[in-house]
C-alpha cells in the first residue's frame, strides 16, 4: 500500500470511529455542487496518475487525483477523448471529483454519459478496506456492477481511488451550425432528427437560436450540413466549451434562481416567465427566473 493510501486508510478509520464525517476533495471546482460541505477535507490530489493506458483497447485506468488536463493531454496525443464532455469549472478538476459528480457536458444525449463509460473503479469503504468492481472491458457480468453507481454518489459510498474509463476516437470532421428559430420549433426539429441517421452529436436553444454540432466522417456531416441547412458557426469549439463550463452568457445573469430541470426531449415548451437554454435534444432545460417551486413541478407535469 502507497504512503497516500495510508494516509486515507488512518484519516477514514479514525472518522469512522468518532462518527465524524469527512470532505472528500480533488481539485475543488465543484465545491458547490450537492450538499452543503462538512467535515475535514481529504485531499485526494496525493493519489495521481494514469496507471495504464492502451489505445488500442480505447481504455485509459487513472488514480482519484489525476487531472482531467493530463487525461485530455494523452488522449489528444492519440487522437482519442471522453466522448460524454465533462465539465471542468477549472483547471484543477480530477477523474475522482468528475466521477463522483457524475455531470456531463453537451454531447452526454447521443454519446452517454459519465456512467456509460465506467468500466470498473477501486472503492476504499468506511474500515478503510480497498474493494475493486468492474474491470476493463465493457462485458463485466459478474456481481453488482458499483463502479457505474459510484458515479454521481458525491463521495457518499466511499472514496474513490481509481477508475477505468472506455474512451473514443475524436470525430474526423465536425461542424456546428445555427438556425432562427422559436423554441416550439426547435423542440420539434431535434425530436425529428434524432430520428433520423444524422451525426449530430450536441445541441443547444437559447434566446431564438438552435444550435447544432454534426460530428463523424467528412462525408457524413458534409452530407448532413447539406440536408439541414443552417448558417456555420465559425467559432464552434469555443461555443460548446461555453455551454459544457456553464460560461455562456446564459449563465452570467445571477438576478434570478437557475434551475436544471430534466424531462423527456418530446415535452412541450414550459409556460414559465424567464429564460430558458435547451440541450441534450431536449432532455435538459436550464431555467433562469422567479416562479416558485411549486410551479415547475407542475409545469413539468402539465408538459
Amino acid at each position: 500500500m502507497t504512503e497516500p493510501l495510508h494516509v486515507f486508510k488512518e484519516r477514514i478509520v479514525a472518522a469512522t470511529a468518532s462518527a465524524t464525517p469527512l470532505q472528500i476533495r480533488g481539485g475543488g471546482t465543484k465545491d458547490w455542487y450537492g450538499q452543503e460541505l462538512r467535515g475535514e477535507v481529504l485531499d485526494t490530489r496525493p493519489y495521481s496518475g494514469i496507471v495504464d493506458y492502451e489505445p488500442t483497447e480505447l481504455v485509459i485506468t487513472a488514480r482519484c487525483g489525476t487531472p482531467l488536463s493530463e487525461i485530455d493531454t494523452a488522449l489528444a496525443a492519440n487522437n482519442q477523448v471522453l466522448a460524454f464532455e465533462p465539465p471542468r469549472f477549472g483547471g484543477a478538476s480530477t477523474v475522482g471529483g468528475m466521477v463522483a459528480a457524475g455531470l456531463s457536458g453537451p454531447g452526454r444525449q447521443f454519446s452517454g454519459s459519465v456512467r456509460d463509460f465506467v468500466l470498473g473503479a477501486d472503492l476504499m469503504d468506511a474500515q478503510g478496506q480497498i474493494l475493486h468492481f468492474g474491470g476493463q472491458v465493457m462485458k463485466n457480468v459478474a456481481g453488482y456492477d458499483v463502479s457505474r453507481l459510484l458515479t454521481g454518489s458525491l463521495g457518499t459510498l466511499g472514496l474513490i481511488l481509481q477508475v477505468s474509463l472506455k474512451v473514443l476516437p475524436q470525430p474526423f470532421a465536425s461542424s456546428t451550425r445555427v438556425f432562427e428559430v422559436d423554441e416550439a420549433n426547435a423542440i420539434r426539429l431535434l425530436n425529428e432528427w434524432g430520428g433520423q441517421p444524422l451525426p449530430v452529436s450536441a445541441s443547444a436553444w437559447v434566446n431564438g437560436v438552435l444550435t447544432i454540432r454534426l460530428s463523424g466522417a467528412q462525408a457524413a456531416v458534409d452530407a448532413a450540413q447539406k440536408k439541414l441547412g443552417g448558417t456555420a458557426l465559425t467559432n464552434g469549439d469555443d461555443f460548446w466549451r461555453d455551454v459544457r463550463e456553464q460560461s455562456h452568457g446564459f449563465f452570467a445573469d445571477t438576478a434570478a434562481p437557475l434551475w436544471r430541470l430534466s424531462l423527456p426531449s418530446v415535452a412541450q415548451p414550459l409556460p414559465l416567465a424567464g429564460t430558458q437554454l435547451i440541450e441534450w435534444g431536449g432532455a435538459q432545460r436550464w431555467y433562469r427566473g422567479d416562479a416558485s417551486a411549486e410551479s415547475i413541478r407542475a409545469a413539468l407535469y402539465a408538459g
